[in-house]
């Protein structure tokens, strides 16, 4: 890979003022394709779920999906946005393998929704206001893989395979106004706004959002300005960057090396980039196409869109609460600090929490398993929260037996690995290890009496004042019972034997 010269970030903020557009294209959760009857199902052999009007077959003509609309209505209500009373398809024309039509079944000038903006919180509570340009209706390509070459990428490639399954998939593509004033804050509120994004998506149920799986990918555009200038400088546009670290990294390379451009005296070359997981790198892809470039035209064969009024109404009206006054308030009810509900939120583990507290759980124990051992788990096992196999209301019931006295925190641990591991629920592991507390007296009080005829020493410094030493015959009870004790009830027992007040 070419060396690319960078400057240090804080000379690059001292020179410059940077400018982000950022591009966010969401796979909409459909059953079926934008324009025609084909299935979105995922994973399917290649090329299985196409028709003629996907193919862009002569003859074929493609017929408007109303869930698409009506999801593309919600997400432009939901960022404040305008919604036309009355907007039309175009197609974009340009060729490109994946691409069977050959031109792309977009909107251009006559979006569905425009003018909005969405609210951002930053990680010390900013509020940074994004406003949004437009958010449209269009279709995704096929997916091209090329074969025999060391990058994947088209270059070095012997040939390259065309799967048309994800051609025509509905997408929505939300465009947000040039972003200035951020600074050096700039990566952060790029990040910042995908994250609140991805939550809002997610929040309609219009997408799963899930960027690792190209639901929801961003191109980030960026240019830099001197400081105490008005004139954008020359942009660069990021290609399909799909994970909220990877939005902030390329963010921050670009600016870098902007700068190191600029101050080389060097031009600034308008074109896409390629981003790379590995370093946070950027690479040239191609030369970038002004509008004119692809010829909009509006689209022939598909009737213009016109949502009645009474319509948009009734779809605001079902709203779901908007994620950021939602977490508002579960940081209210849970009693927990602006740090702690951001590592909640980064964690995904916010939707978890309250189906577990709904369940049954208390939110301090639903909060404890979730951010405690299930995220050692899925962090261990490249795994995200909700790909875990237990459910909320098995996490819930491992609370309710710890709250019962069935269970201690360590055999709460061994049941969720159980769960984990596929053995059943919790009360079937429990049944199946034993792991059950031991809280019949008989058995406590011969497992005390054990431990202290095989520790004298240790009974007699406590005999004598010493009662933190009570500890270690608390551990050789708990040893003996494979930790199946109840730690508080052994140490009662304990000084209960050996005439010592607690």
């Amino acid at each position: 890979m070419t060396v690319i010269d960078l400057e240090s970030y804080e000379d690059a903020l001292a020179a410059y003022d940077p400018v982000m557009g950022l591009e966010v294209h969401v796979e909409l959760g459909t059953r079926t394709k934008m324009f025609c009857g084909c299935s979105t199902e995922l994973k399917q052999d290649a090329n299985s779920q196409t028709c003629p009007v996907c193919l862009g077959l002569p003859g074929a003509l493609p017929v408007v999906n109303e869930i698409g609309v009506e999801s593309a209505i919600k997400i432009g209500l939901a960022l404040n946005c305008e919604i036309a009373e009355w907007c039309r398809f175009a197609r974009k024309n340009y060729f490109y393998p994946d691409m069977p039509k050959n031109f792309q079944t977009s909107q251009y000038d006559e979006p569905i929704a425009y003018d909005g903006y969405l609210d951002v919180q930053l990680e010390d509570g900013e509020i940074f206001r994004v406003q949004i340009e437009r958010a449209h209706m269009e279709e995704d390509t096929g997916k091209s893989t090329h074969v025999g070459g060391a990058t994947g990428r088209i270059h070095g490639a012997s040939h390259s395979l065309l799967d048309y399954n994800r051609a025509g998939i509905p997408l929505i593509e939300i465009v947000t106004k040039p972003i200035e004033g951020a600074g050096a804050r700039a990566p952060e509120v790029a990040k910042a706004y995908v994250a609140e994004l991805r939550e809002l998506i997610k929040a309609l149920g219009v997408s799963e959002a899930r960027m690792e799986m190209g639901q929801m990918r961003c191109d980030v555009n960026l240019s830099l300005r001197p400081n105490g200038t008005e004139k954008f400088g020359t942009r660069s546009e990021t290609k399909n960057v799909n994970s909220l670290r990877s939005v902030e990294r390329a963010a921050r390379f670009e600016i870098q090396r902007h700068a190191a451009v600029l101050n080389s005296g060097g031009t600034i070359v308008q074109e896409t980039r390629h981003f790379h997981e590995e370093d946070g790198s950027t690479t040239a892809g191609r030369i970038k196409d002004n509008a004119e470039d692809y010829r909009y035209f509006p689209e022939p064969d598909l009737v213009p869109v016109a949502p009645a009024r009474d319509w948009v109404e009734e779809l605001r009206k079902g709203l779901p609460e908007l994620p950021r006054l939602r977490r508002k308030r579960l940081k209210e009810e849970w009693g927990v600090n602006d740090h702690d509900m951001q590592s909640i939120l980064n964690a995904g583990a916010v939707d978890l929490i309250v189906a577990t507290t709904d369940a049954g759980a208390p939110s301090d124990q639903a909060r404890k398993w979730w951010m405690g051992e299930l995220a050692r788990n899925a962090n261990e096992t490249g795994r995200s929260l909700d790909e875990l196999p237990v459910t909320p209301a098995q996490v819930a019931r491992v609370a309710e037996l710890v709250a019962s006295g069935d269970l201690n925190d360590k055999l709460a641990r061994q049941v969720l690995e159980g769960v984990l591991a596929g053995e059943g629920d919790p009360d079937t592991v429990v049944e199946k290890r034993g792991l059950k507390v031991v809280s019949d007296e008989g058995a406590l009080s011969t497992a005390v009496d054990e431990a202290i005829a095989g520790n004298a020493a240790i009974a007699d410094k406590i005999r004598g004042g010493k009662v933190a030493a009570a500890g270690a015959l608390v551990g050789a009870v708990m040893k003996a019972t494979r930790g199946q004790a109840d730690a508080a009830r052994v140490r009662e027992l304990i000084l209960e034997k050996l005439g010592v007040e607690g």
